[in-house]
């Protein structure tokens, strides 16, 4: 849709002029970006007739939005561009063009590709309307539009991302497996069952197929890897209920070679074939090399992912030392805004190719402890006390690397500003001290990084039931929350979630039932 406006404050090169408008980076002053995640449109033709629902537009769905650079929606300034206004989006205080329409042209800022059953609706009905009968809408000679007034709460949603962390078992076929602190084969117990709470194998665990069909297939074996799925299958089952976001994170490193030998890339193939939601790949985004000895940059690497069908790349480990040699650069500024990295991560040379939407940074925090009446060491000024069962204690976030593994001179919130600065995305806002407890999301966690960044960020680790969704969005200003096991062993549901954050007043994307919900399922 923006190629049609005149220029773009993103770059140089001019669009093709035929609206008479520039598009432009959103405000950050209400909220953050990019505007990533879904959100609703307001139909500017509706009251006039069904020149909207022709195009299979709803205003009671959402639509996937991920730009930073928009369309404003201001017809006293520029009545000429915005008599091509179809649709718009209120974002924080702005109003935008969602979509565009004149004679036989119409675009959106939106991706229906990726916005579910909405977004294949609106494709589905624009395919099926014959090229030789197109409407003019405006026609010939535009209406006037008039002034949007914001509202005072925009539709953008809170997303719920459902995680899968795939690795390789010791069949050699790709698994979505889930760990207590890291650690992800069965466990023997002294009557000779698996550790309480996996679920029932239908079937032998062996595959021939790391693409197999069958959703559930568990280890029984004590010492196997333990195995919820394969990735594909729960992928389809995750979208067909109501996932607003999938993430699949290669946990080992798979092969010899990140694109000569990678079954990854077959699995992101076909989930992206049967599920139009975003998806994020993370696992091996970075430098390599292949055991003959050529190069694999990390853009090549996401490059290849993108093609397949991903929307977005995770990066880790790779984040910490991208961050720590920006800070060493810095000396003694190190805390100066106007940091600038020298354009050789894979953070920087990816978002620079792909958009900085395209890039999430996974950060693995874990607390350390402190005596808050003596402590006055470099990250005095991020200590937090503890309240409830854990007052009287006094911590700071350390950034690890290699799954946790790994301890680094590094604070999360130096490392989360870092990754800013870089061209960083989002936040995926993992916690060691949380992962796999069901104790709820680290409050305090999240909320020490989203008052430090203009980016969105994902609360994940923790979650044990459907309440602890609703307090991360009620008590932190978090944008997504992300779970993995209790959705895989089927202890909360996704519709459960969903339910839950409408009766509380949270925002949550609306879904219809529809064929192509059917036809994934």
């Amino acid at each position: 849709m923006q190629v049609l406006f005149q220029s773009s404050s993103e770059g140089t090169v001019p669009g093709l002029g035929i609206i008479p408008s520039k598009v432009d980076l959103f405000s950050t002053e209400d909220k953050t970006v990019p505007h990533m995640g879904w959100n609703s449109v307001h139909l500017l033709d509706a009251p006039h007739g069904a020149d909207a629902a022709d195009e299979g537009l709803d205003e009671a769905l959402h639509y996937y939005f991920v730009h930073s650079y928009r369309a404003a929606y201001d017809p006293e300034r520029e009545p000429d561009a915005a008599r091509w206004a179809h649709s718009v989006t209120q974002y924080g205080r702005e109003v935008f063009v969602a979509t565009v329409r004149k004679d036989n042209v119409f675009g959106c800022q939106f991706h229906p590709e990726k916005s579910g059953d909405a977004g294949m609706r609106l494709l589905d009905t624009w395919l099926r309307q014959p090229a030789t009968s197109a409407r003019p809408c405006p026609s010939p000679t535009p209406s006037p539009r008039v002034p949007f007034p914001p509202a005072p709460r925009d539709s953008f949603t809170k997303r719920i991302i459902a995680c899968m962390d795939v690795r390789a078992n010791d069949q050699g076929d790709l698994v979505v497996t889930k760990g207590d602190q890291y650690d992800v084969r069965e466990k023997q117990h002294p009557t000779g069952a698996t550790k309480e709470g996996s679920p029932s194998p239908p079937s032998p665990t062996t595959t021939a197929s790391p693409l197999a069909s069958s959703a559930t297939v568990t280890a029984t074996v004590a010492g196997a890897v333990r195995n919820l799925g394969k990735p594909v299958a729960l992928a389809a089952r995750y979208y067909a209920a109501g996932a607003d976001e999938l993430a699949l994170l290669n946990i080992t490193s798979f092969r010899h070679s990140p694109l000569q030998d990678q079954p990854m890339l077959a699995v992101v193939r076909a989930a992206a074939s049967n599920v139009f939601i975003p998806l994020t790949i993370g696992g091996g985004i970075r430098d390599t090399v292949d055991p003959d000895g050529t190069p694999r940059p990390a853009l090549e690497v996401a490059g290849a992912y993108f093609r397949a069908g991903a929307d977005k790349v995770s990066i880790g480990s790779e984040a910490v030392y991208a961050v720590e040699r920006l800070r060493a650069s810095a000396g003694a500024d190190v805390d100066a805004e106007v940091r600038r990295g020298d354009g050789s991560s894979a953070i920087e040379r990816i978002a620079h190719a792909y958009g900085r939407q395209a890039v999430v940074v996974s950060v693995d925090p874990k607390r350390v402890y402190v005596d808050a009446s003596t402590y006055d060491g470099p990250r005095k000024d991020e200590v937090i006390l503890g309240s409830g069962d854990e007052e009287g204690k006094a911590w700071w976030y350390q950034c690890t690397v290699s799954g946790g593994r790994e301890a680094r001179d590094l604070s999360v919130v130096e490392l989360a500003r870092g990754a800013e600065v870089l061209g960083a995305g989002e936040i995926l806002l993992n916690s060691i001290d949380r992962d796999g407890t069901g104790r709820g999301f680290d409050l305090d966690l999240v909320n020490l990084v989203r008052r430090n960044v203009s980016i969105p960020v994902v609360a994940s680790s923790g979650a044990g039931n459907v309440q602890h969704f609703v307090d991360v969005f009620e008590k932190t200003g978090v944008e997504a929350a992300l779970a993995a096991g209790i959705f895989h062993r089927g202890e909360v549901r996704i519709e459960e979630v969903k339910e839950s954050l409408d009766t509380h007043g949270i925002n949550a994307r609306k879904t219809k039932p529809s064929p192509w919900g059917k036809d994934v399922e």
